[in-house]
């Protein structure tokens, strides 16, 4: 169920309905993978038991304001009278990225600083003398013009080759990642709602890459029972299935994934909440859950260790704590010589950023 405090609404003069019940109506849209009807039909019990709207603004107005915007859609689809457009998806993924990554700090569009200092775009806090071959578009000329007085004077003044200097740089990387979304029936079991906020976080990501890495690439996979591609506007619509969780299948079709891609850099990030349990033997499926099943996990460990020596790191997001799981990611990561995180729901997303962020630093 959802984990949500209300309380009576404070009728503040410049608060703006819209705007109020829009932030509400999204995180709603979510949950209901984007079944619009179910969604309004929310906010009218809550707006019956909270008081959302008043009489000057009523909920009436409200779904004329997301059809006049443009958010809603009448056109038929599935049998549903309205339906998310484009623009609502776009701002769905800029909700969450602000709800989930709000210390992201303004950074230059499209690359990934390393720790190499190198020829690249960034520059750092340091300069060096100029080398034949160096970029002339990165000269300081304040420190070449101080040497240049300080080598010749003032009434001398002339600018040598021996005078300048050039701004150092890191070195940017372009990186290629396949996010993995675990799918199965575990992510809603026991009433826990676990794959909103996987949700959630796979959109703050698209979100992130496509407006600020521009030059690097995002393949989502979903994996169950087996694994398939997604597009990035298919994310607020994903549905947990009467699946088991087949995570060979999910690092299987990631690699193909990368393999075509021409980046050095490459990475696996993949969001579950359990160990794997099945995997496929020809056309047929092997399925065990209970315990950690020999074949499932030697085939998923061989694959770890595969992608290790092809130089792919894969992040694991254990949204989960049991002792047992925490085995299988434990060896999962040291046979990739990866990353694991074990996180809380409302602490997934900062890792995932944090994570982003820092693993981007290795083939120039």
């Amino acid at each position: 169920m959802l984990n949500w405090t209300f309380s009576k609404k404070n009728n503040n003069p410049e608060d703006n309905p819209f705007d109020r019940l829009f932030k509400l109506f999204q995180e709603i849209l979510i949950h209901t993978s984007g079944n619009v009807e179910e969604a309004l039909s929310w906010m009218t019990q809550l707006d019956k038991q909270y008081d959302l709207t008043d009489e000057n603004y009523g909920l009436a107005d409200f779904i004329q304001d997301l059809k006049d915007q443009g958010y809603l859609s009448e056109k038929q689809r599935g049998g549903a009278e309205m339906n998310p457009t484009s623009k609502l998806e776009i701002s769905l993924r800029r909700t969450a990225l602000s709800d989930i990554f709000e210390d992201l700090q303004k950074s230059k569009s499209g690359k990934h600083n390393t720790k190499i200092i190198g020829r690249g775009d960034e520059y750092t806090e340091e300069s060096k003398s100029y080398e034949y071959g160096d970029p002339l578009d990165k000269l300081s000329m304040t420190e070449s013009l101080r040497n240049a007085q300080i080598n010749h004077g003032i009434d001398n003044f002339k600018l040598t080759q021996q005078d300048l200097e050039v701004h150092e740089t890191f070195y940017q990387t372009q990186t290629s990642t396949v996010l993995m979304i675990d799918i199965s029936h575990s992510m809603i079991l026991y009433g826990e709602d676990r794959i909103t906020p996987a949700k959630k976080v796979a959109m703050a990501l698209a979100e992130l890459i496509t407006t600020q890495y521009k030059k690097d690439t995002l393949d989502i996979i979903v994996f169950g029972n087996d694994a398939w591609q997604i597009q990035i506007k298919d994310l607020p619509y994903l549905q947990v299935g009467p699946y088991h969780t087949n995570t060979v299948a999910g690092l299987e079709l990631a690699m193909d994934i990368l393999r075509k891609r021409k980046n050095p850099n490459k990475q696996i990030m993949m969001i579950t909440d359990g160990k794997p349990t099945c995997i496929k033997k020809g056309k047929k499926y092997y399925k065990n859950a209970y315990g950690l099943d020999k074949n499932i996990l030697n085939r998923t460990l061989g694959l770890a260790t595969k992608c290790r020596k092809l130089n792919i790191p894969i992040t694991t997001f254990m949204i989960a704590r049991d002792p047992y799981l925490v085995n299988f990611v434990d060896q999962f990561t040291k046979a990739n010589n990866g990353k694991a995180f074990y996180s809380s729901l409302k602490g997934l997303g900062e890792f995932i950023f944090m994570d982003y962020k820092s693993n981007k630093r290795k083939k120039r």
